[in-house]
């Protein structure tokens, strides 16, 4: 996995970066998506362990909606630290 660490283009660590700034939450997916984040980008994240996604039930005007939040991980904040 430390090879896919390295791999990882500038398009990924913008998407770290924004996900290490909003911390314990995470991101709405759908947020991700209105700001040009491609579906690809996030997938590669989590497949490489950098980001999880987890499903988040939700009440708004009386029904409950599920939210994806895509969190960063340890090794995602690890990665953006540098050696």
């Amino acid at each position: 996995m430390e090879s896919d660490f390295q791999s990882i283009g500038p398009s990924h660590r913008r998407v770290l970066k924004m996900l290490a700034r909003a911390r314990r939450r995470g991101s709405d997916v759908n947020a991700l998506f209105s700001r040009g984040i491609e579906f690809e980008t996030i997938a590669d994240l989590v497949r490489t362990g950098l980001a999880t996604v987890q499903l988040e039930s939700m009440r708004r005007r009386g029904r409950t909606v599920e939210v994806a939040r895509v969190k960063i991980t340890d090794a995602g904040r690890r990665l953006l630290e540098g050696p």
